[in-house]
């Protein structure tokens, strides 16, 4: 019996040895992931890196994700060797500002970012910089700067995710030469971040307690952390991937662009880094990874440049060149290379917008129906409306960025050719006439918003879509303006209509069709001909139309002042991003705009947006077939004859007589479109903005029709029902 127990005893010892000499090899191919991943190799398999050096690097970068892909760049050797050289006794770089107190784009950031460039520049057998001791003896110099001065940014964001993070990196990749004393140290580095939080903030944590834990060489803490992290790989949660495959942070808020691009990144880089191991995820996850991209931001990127209504509060400098060049880079690298999907999703996404120009494939109408957010996408062109409501919050302000942002969400209303309409257009924008935008006119500073909370008091915000076409409306109530809005977006126009406007102010009104870069002339069509706006115009109510870089604009039916305006502007990014120096740049702006006048009452307006036209079919555009049916507080409804559909926005229950033999009465609020099939069909699509209707109750030619909205975490999305009318 004595030597049965001694042998279960050694049995279980040997188990032990067994499962811990495992463990330690999963942390050493961890290890060797990170080498593998982050130490440049000179491969280039997409032809991203060759994009990414065609790009001019950035001077003054604040976005984490931005600061990523500046990682990627090719070492610069002139600006190492300038590193080495003005690298004083004291352990640090005459060119930071050590004592920056910015919450945003703070300097002493940069020094753990050249830590970093350094520990790689040291690792890559790519320049005659491998293993080079002047390289080692700055690397240990900085970081013993690091850990003595031990600097503290006023954000906590720094203090706790980005600083961890950066040095986190650089600590695994070079923790084979750091000192004993270095290594403690660096480990009391990255206890300034601990486990919570949630959505991306609750990732980049666990990343950072996941980096420690390598570093003690803690397999169970390893585990813990990767853990943490994919159960954020879930749908329908307050934050994180919603159902309708946006992304959500700081409450009911789309932040593709912000969160959501460094949720996607960095779970790509987690797949890669986990790949080989038994931490490795699964398809189900790397299937929700996947779709996140196929069905989200491959909506969003146009041409290799992310929508500005997409970009969130992050307004940077070449924001939306460096963030679709973040998100082909994480969709490229998705599943570690292990995954067939992940590539498919990926070839996609590159095919569509690299390089560009390119033909666009995915076409369609798609409403993010949880985030009060439509795009709309053609082979040659795109637009986007960016909405808010007494459900979704539409805007943030926040560490001094987007501080002029206050209308983002009132309708903004962007077209996309070439993706360059407002690259960098911020500083010199009027952010009261934003395109789409209806709002005050004033000089004064811009309000600021101070909440995560919805400040649009309008609950009738949605679309209807057959996936094809659609009609997105919204009902703004804010900031003393209110009006219904509704925008109808087809495979040749978009075409936007507002009524019900009025206001509580003595300042004008206005409602903006564009204020865009001025590319070639602003033309207007008078008397038979083009001819050329220099300067500003102004017109009286009546029909005009305008052609600028490809568009058309036609405004007509209403009592409002037209305004054109060509006009060179100067601004400062500082302006709108305060990590950004106070130096003024200047540009041109072509802008079109509305008046309603002071204190309006019950204000319309109906315009054209003819994108990717030619002036002889503005000029010649046939304004007959759109018949508006109505425009006002009961419904907005449109007939399109020659697309025998019909769009309606019905606020309240309202009879309509469509066509010749087509009445249509709606009992239920909501919006719908409908559209003749032939021989007696009809296919009827219908949206509940309010997200409170189940059934839609309509009479189409005296035949009572029912349509079974979704219910749900799904409400808010179209319904469709195909009917015989004999």
């Amino acid at each position: 019996m004595r030597v049965l127990r001694s042998l279960i005893i050694v049995g279980v010892l040997l188990a032990a040895v067994s499962v811990q000499a495992g463990n330690t090899g999963e942390l050493v191919r961890i290890k060797q992931n990170y080498s593998r991943m982050l130490v440049p190799s000179g491969e280039d398999p997409f032809g991203l890196f060759s994009i990414l050096s065609s790009i001019q690097p950035e001077k003054e970068i604040s976005d984490q994700a931005v600061v990523e892909l500046h990682q990627r760049y090719p070492f610069d050797l002139e600006k190492i060797a300038t590193y080495l050289s003005s690298f004083t006794a004291a352990g640090m770089w005459p060119d930071i500002n050590y004592e920056d107190k910015k919450r945003s784009g703070w300097e002493p950031k940069l020094h753990a970012e050249r830590i970093l460039e350094l520990v790689k520049l040291y690792n890559s057998k790519q320049t005659d910089y491998y293993h080079s001791q002047e390289v080692e003896k700055v690397i240990h110099k900085a970081l013993d700067y690091w850990f003595t001065a031990k600097p503290v940014c006023l954000n906590w964001w720094y203090n706790q995710i980005g600083i961890p993070k950066t040095l986190g990196t650089a600590f695994i990749l070079f923790e084979e030469k750091l000192t004993p004393a270095e290594k403690q140290k660096a480990i009391t580095v990255m206890e300034n971040a601990k486990f919570g939080m949630t959505g991306q903030n609750k990732v980049w944590l666990a990343g950072n307690v996941m980096m420690r834990a390598l570093l003690q060489n803690d397999y169970e803490l390893v585990k813990m952390a990767r853990d943490t992290i994919a159960s954020e790989i879930v749908t329908g949660g307050a934050e994180g991937i919603k159902d309708d495959w946006c992304f959500h942070q700081h409450g009911a808020q789309q932040q593709f662009g912000n969160y959501g691009l460094s949720f996607v990144s960095g779970m790509s880089f987690f797949s890669g880094l986990f790949s080989g191991t038994s931490l490795a995820f699964d398809d189900k996850q790397l299937g929700i990874l996947s779709t996140l991209i196929d069905k989200g931001y491959r909506w969003v990127i146009w041409n290799g440049m992310m929508d500005v209504n997409a970009l969130g509060r992050q307004l940077f400098h070449h924001a939306p060149v460096h963030k679709a060049l973040s998100l082909a880079f994480a969709a490229s690298e998705l599943g570690g290379g292990e995954s067939d999907a992940c590539k498919a999703v990926a070839a996609a996404l590159l095919r569509d917008n690299y390089p560009a120009p390119a033909q666009n494939i995915l076409t369609g109408h798609k409403h993010f129906w949880q985030s009060d957010y439509t795009v709309y996408r053609r082979p040659s062109w795109m637009a986007s409306i960016k909405m808010a409501s007494d459900r979704i919050i539409g805007a943030e302000m926040m560490n001094g960025d987007n501080m002029k942002g206050y209308y983002m969400a009132d309708g903004a209303t962007y077209i996309y050719k070439d993706g360059k309409e407002y690259l960098d257009i911020f500083p010199l924008w009027d952010w009261r006439k934003l395109p789409g935008v209806t709002a005050f006119e004033d000089d004064a500073p811009m309000p600021l918003i101070k909440s995560y909370q919805p400040r649009n008091k309008g609950t009738f915000v949605g679309a209807v879509s057959d996936e094809k076409q659609g009609m997105t409306v919204m009902e703004l109530n804010r900031a003393g303006v209110k009006a219904h809005k509704a925008w109808i977006c087809t495979d040749d126009f978009v075409l936007c209509l507002g009524a019900g406007i009025q206001a509580d102010s003595n300042l004008v009104v206005t409602t903006s069709i564009e204020q865009c870069h001025k590319k070639g002339e602003l033309l207007s069509w008078e008397k038979g001909q083009w001819n050329v706006v220099n300067g500003k115009q102004e017109a009286t109510a009546g029909e005009h139309r305008f052609f600028h870089d490809n568009t058309g604009y036609i405004v007509w039916g209403n009592g409002n002042k037209m305004v054109a305006e060509t006009a060179k502007r100067t601004g400062r990014w500082y302006d709108v991003m305060q990590m950004y120096r106070q130096e003024e740049v200047q540009g041109e702006v072509t802008t079109l705009y509305l008046k309603h006048g002071v204190s309006p009452k019950q204000a319309t307006y109906q315009y054209l947006i003819l994108p990717v036209a030619d002036k002889k079919n503005v000029a010649a555009f046939d304004l007959s077939d759109i018949r508006i049916l109505r425009n006002d507080a009961v419904a907005q409804a449109v007939y399109a004859e020659k697309k025998a559909t019909c769009w309606i926005a019905a606020y309240k229950p309202v009879q309509l007589t469509v066509a010749a033999g087509i009445t249509l009465n709606i009992q239920t609020p909501g919006v719908y479109m409908i559209r003749e099939s032939g021989e007696g069909r009809y296919m009827i699509s219908c949206a509940s903005p309010t997200q409170r209707e189940d059934i839609a109750e309509l009479e189409l030619n005296h035949k009572q029709i029912r349509i079974s909205l979704p219910n749900g975490k799904e409400k808010g999305k179209t319904a469709s029902v195909e009917t015989v009318i004999r």
